[in-house]
């Protein structure tokens, strides 16, 4: 190898070095989808799984829930899900276990799936829930003009 062959090897090492690009992950993208009936679901499902990147969509119509698998962004989803023009949003539930406080007002929704709730700041506390102070020091052992019905 002479000087050409040696200065053509550094060439090729340090032009390779800039076309490394960082490889996306593989991401979850959980959407809350308004669909009423299949021909809803398959029309979310197709949309979705044109989305540059999407390995995977899967519907449930149940709980109006969509799930795309794939190198794909969470914003991309979600303009892709609303060309649809349904009503659309991110998957706002987890599990009641993983939440500080679930039963505070913003977190406790009707319309859940069963043991889930919203997701809520960690911040919430159980003094920003619904019931007043005024009706619990009413019967509190440490109010000496609480009731003492018995």
């Amino acid at each position: 190898m002479g000087v050409e062959g040696t200065l053509e090897y550094i060439s090729d090492l340090l032009s390779s070095v800039k076309k490394k690009k960082k490889k996306k992950q593989i991401q979850t993208v959980a959407l809350k989808i308004r669909m009423d009936c299949e021909g809803c679901a398959r029309k979310v499902k197709k949309v979705l799984s044109g989305v540059k990147g999407a390995k995977s969509v899967d519907v449930d119509l149940k709980q109006q829930k969509a799930t795309v698998t794939g190198y794909v962004e969470a914003k991309k989803v979600l303009a892709a899900a609303q060309s649809t023009k349904k009503k659309v949003e991110l998957w706002p539930y987890v599990p009641y276990t993983l939440v500080a406080n679930p039963y505070v007002a913003q977190a406790y929704d009707k319309k859940a799936p069963p043991n889930h709730v919203r997701k809520v700041p960690a911040s919430a506390t159980v003094s920003e829930t619904t019931i007043d102070n005024r009706y619990t020091n009413l019967f509190s052992d440490d109010n000496p003009n609480a009731c003492s019905i018995m």
